[in-house]
């Protein structure tokens, strides 16, 4: 575990979503993480999409999934 260095700016948003969706702010900012890692990795998708991939637990315990997804391998599965 480390340390991560962000701006007041976006530490008050993180603020903000975590009261909102009853997340701690680490727990807010893990799942922004998550989701940008893995929209960088599958561009091709949507949020929605992204969401289902956490949701079906297809990015694993570990490291989030690196390699794209296509749209239909995420529906077919």
């Amino acid at each position: 575990m480390g340390i991560v260095k962000i701006s007041d700016q976006m530490h008050e948003n993180l603020r903000i979503a975590s009261g909102a969706l009853s997340r701690s702010i680490n727990a807010q900012a893990e799942h922004w993480l998550r989701i940008g890692l893995l929209a960088e990795t599958n561009p091709d998708l949507n949020y929605s999409e992204l969401c289902q991939l956490l949701l079906r637990g297809d990015t694993g315990g570990g490291p989030l999934r690196l390699s794209p997804l296509s749209r239909e391998a995420l529906h077919d599965a």
